[in-house]
């Protein structure tokens, strides 16, 4: 009968085993984009969306990991988004901000609304301008942005006297609908003004809604020739000084960033403080883990 052997194997101690380490440098930051709720398909099931023109430009020009958060209300776990998250773009939307969050009329009849968007966006941005996490607000989102700090809304500014029909032209060709509407001016020595050098630039124009009342603490960064908000660099809230990175524009710079110097000076400028923010959220990492 031929002998047993047997065969005993030692593992190293816990303390032993050496982890490979990720390299910071091909970790990409993560950006949330916020969606809306639509109704997708022949039976009208409801989705979650984002403009594909959003993701394209966190991922080709922020250089970071798109991800949507869905407009699930108040079921939103804000805290653990913000604790992955290294910034937030805010989408612009053909619905409009309900009027019940800063003291509005009843929108008018037919008007598109989407609630589970706003009890998710919010709550949001008040918690992230807070924490720091950069924000970039666009269209819709800017006037999320103004709405949650404190600020109201004009609902149809081509109602208003005096103003010009700042609505998205119902024209087939996209061309048209994205390019140049109107110029804005822009305040001397702010945010656009150091990304555009310049003391006016061409935008286009796709909103019915407008800055009415500007919230606390929030700069204006240009106007329209009719005296409409087109852009604000939020400095501080009732907490203090906001600690890093808020904006907002009312036109939609995600649509010809390839062609449009001002549009690509703004997502890099975002970039930049998206990654630095994440950086600082590893090192931090580090630092913990070394204590």
């Amino acid at each position: 009968m031929p002998a047993i052997v047997e065969r005993v194997f030692f593992l190293p101690r816990k303390s032993q085993i050496i982890l490979p380490m990720r390299s910071p440098r091909v970790v990409k930051p993560l950006v949330g984009i916020s969606c809306c709720t639509k109704q997708f398909g022949i039976f009208g099931m409801p989705n979650h969306a984002a403009s594909n023109t959003y993701v394209e430009v966190s991922d080709q020009l922020v250089h970071a990991v798109p991800v949507l958060i869905p407009a699930n209300g108040p079921t939103a776990d804000i805290e653990t988004l913000l604790e992955h998250l290294d910034g937030i773009m805010l989408t612009g939307s053909r619905s409009n901000v309900h009027p019940s969050y800063y003291d509005g009329p009843p929108h008018a009849e037919g008007t598109w609304e989407d609630m589970a968007r706003d009890s998710t966006t919010l709550p949001l941005i008040r918690a992230a301008v807070a924490r720091g996490v950069p924000v970039l607000a666009i269209c819709r989102g800017f006037q999320e942005l103004n709405v949650a700090l404190g600020g109201s809304l004009h609902q149809r500014l081509q109602d208003l006297p005096d103003r010009i029909d700042h609505s998205s032209p119902m024209i087939a060709s996209r061309e048209v609908r994205i390019g140049k509407a109107h110029a804005i001016r822009v305040t001397p020595g702010g945010w656009l003004h150091r990304l555009s050098g310049a003391s006016e630039i061409a935008v286009n124009s796709l909103h019915n809604q407008g800055v009415n009342k500007l919230a606390p603490g929030v700069r204006v960064e240009g106007a329209a020739p009719d005296g409409t908000i087109e852009a604000v660099h939020v400095l501080a809230t009732a907490a203090g000084p906001v600690p890093g990175f808020a904006v907002g524009v009312q036109w939609h710079p995600e649509n010809d960033w390839r062609t449009d110097i001002v549009s690509q000076r703004i997502f890099d400028d975002f970039a930049a403080a998206v990654h630095a923010y994440a950086e600082d959220g590893r090192m931090g990492g580090m630092s913990a883990a070394a204590d």
